[in-house]
């Protein structure tokens, strides 16, 4: 007997989780081992860089937010997603979301002197783009066909260039 399917992307992981579980994880080595690399940093030049990543990783994740709920659709991969948004930010990248809380990420790693956070932003990465990334896009293939198609063929995945597929 086939299994139901669903509609929503079937994430492995609840997406927030990673972020956040990378941070903890990087604040929690930083205490155990520290290593000392960006705290040689100018104090003032280090935070105010941070501040602005920050500030540039904020402006894109609640853009992206808000042209989700501007459409109608669920922020929540866990629920339906009713339209595909391609404009906006979306037409910029199709994982506004994710990339906005990784620069984000960054900003705070510099702001709080966590060399283990951009260390660690390395495979939280790679555990976002197939455990949660690529299942959404299967998802929006199935849900959207073509129109789909087409938007990636224009839009890159995460940002500044148009990589071939896999």
């Amino acid at each position: 007997m086939n299994k139901p399917t669903t509609d929503h992307p079937e994430v492995a992981i609840f997406p927030p989780v990673i972020p956040l579980g990378t941070l903890v994880l990087s604040i929690a080595l930083q205490w155990l081992m520290p290593l000392g690399w960006l705290a040689m940093a100018d104090p003032l030049v280090r935070m105010l860089c941070g501040a602005a990543i920050v500030a540039i990783g904020a402006f894109i994740t609640v853009s992206g937010r808000q042209a989700l709920v501007r459409s109608g659709t669920a922020v929540n991969p866990l629920h339906p997603t009713t339209a595909l948004v391609t404009g906006g930010i979306f037409g910029w990248s199709r994982n506004p979301l994710y990339v906005g809380v990784s620069f984000a990420l960054c900003g705070v790693a510099l702001i709080f002197t966590l060399d283990w956070l951009p260390l660690l932003l390395i495979p939280a990465c790679l555990l976002m783009h197939f455990a949660v990334v690529r299942r959404e896009e299967r998802y929006l293939e199935r849900k959207f066909g073509d129109e789909f198609r087409r938007y990636t063929s224009h839009v890159p995945r995460y940002v500044g260039f148009q990589a071939a597929e896999d």
